[in-house]
């Protein structure tokens, strides 16, 4: 469970352990959205003054992403410690940067969103599907981990001239 009571907040901290779907309606189009089960969330969330909440925790998950090299699929492990503040929208807060807003009179504090936008942050943008990955042929496009392609290898035009002079 990821969505908190604002008032029982207020009271006393709160243990927070659960997981964001990938298919949450949350998530967007073109996210990189992690794999079944999910992005497990745990942390602690506790007030931190009129208004304002206090979230500290970690998340951990798998995502799929496109190899850097060749292009095919790459499972990539995501774990990120988490520090975020939510504040009311309107208070002094709410004008910073890092700050979540939360919509006035409010009675429920989601992290779903926050964890999104963490998620997206934290997943790697060029993942490789292996260390060792070839990657692709600059002339033919052949995956040069399934074998060799039959193309000379690149050379740079700028050394034609020294070559003549052999």
């Amino acid at each position: 469970m990821l969505c908190f009571d604002i008032r029982t907040l207020e009271a006393r901290a709160e243990s927070v352990d659960g997981r964001l779907d990938a298919g949450d309606p949350v998530w967007e189009a073109d996210d990189s959205r992690p794999v079944a089960p999910g992005v497990h969330v745990t942390g602690r969330l506790s007030s931190a003054g009129h208004d304002r909440f206090y979230f500290s925790g970690r998340f951990e998950g798998t995502a799929v992403a496109e190899c850097r090299r060749c292009l095919n699929e790459a499972i990539v492990q995501v774990s990120e410690d988490v520090q975020l503040i939510f504040a009311e929208s309107g208070s002094d807060e709410a004008e910073e940067d890092d700050v979540v807003l939360i919509p006035a009179g409010e009675r429920e504090l989601d992290l779903r969103s926050a964890v999104r936008e963490e998620w997206l942050l934290a997943v790697p943008a060029f993942a490789l599907c292996r260390e060792e990955c070839r990657g692709l042929c600059p002339s033919c496009g052949a995956d040069r981990n399934t074998g060799e392609c039959t193309c000379p290898p690149p050379s740079d035009p700028r050394w034609d001239v020294l070559r003549t002079l052999r």
